[in-house]
Order: structure tokens, then sequence, then C-alpha cells
């Protein structure tokens, strides 16, 4: 019986593939376009690599995939951004503001 093998991995998802230069250099671009941005990382899941949320001042926000929380870290680090663990402090209230602004603006 097939069942009780184990999965193959599916040949389009690699497990663990490294960050792509689009991905930092849109983050890059968004630290130094905006003011008071702060990053949160975003745990691995079943579903998506570890990422960073990037959260200007007022609350407009970006995610991108990273490699691992200590790639998260060391992004952070070298843009001189102050970095979060997003299971240890949630996210930013402006953020959830920004994202209702949008909302009703989109109404």
């Amino acid at each position: 019986m097939s069942w009780f093998r184990r999965r193959k991995a599916t040949p389009g998802r690699q497990a663990g593939r490294p960050t792509a230069q689009a991905d930092l250099d849109h983050l890059e671009n968004f630290v130094r376009s905006r003011r008071g941005v702060e990053a949160f990382i975003e745990p691995k899941t079943t579903v998506t690599e570890t990422t960073v949320m990037l959260i200007a001042h007022d609350g407009e926000w970006t995610r991108r995939r990273v490699d691992g929380p200590e790639g998260a870290r060391r992004f952070a680090h070298r843009m001189a951004i102050p970095i979060y663990d997003v299971r240890l402090v949630g996210y930013p209230q402006r953020m959830r503001d920004y994202n209702e602004r949008r909302k009703r603006a989109a109404n």
C-alpha cells in the first residue's frame, strides 16, 4: 500500500531556498524611503518560510521572505532598525489603523 509511504517533495517547492535578491532590494528600498521603520520576524509555518514584516511610522507595511530569524536580524542590524519577534510583542496598533484607513478609502 502506498498510502503510508512518505510523500515526495513537490518539484516546484524547495524547502529552505535562499532569499531572492529582489526581496532584499525591496526591503532595503522600503526602509530607505520611509521613516520610523521597525522590523517584525514572523515565524516559519507549514505554508511559508520565515518572513520579515517592515512597518513604517504611519502603519504602512510590507512583508518578504528571509533566510530564517538570523537572516532577519542581520538585515535589521545592517539597516540600523529595531527588530522584534511578532510572537512576543504582536503587531503594532498603527498597522491595524493603516489597514482600516485603506479599507475605508476603498469603499
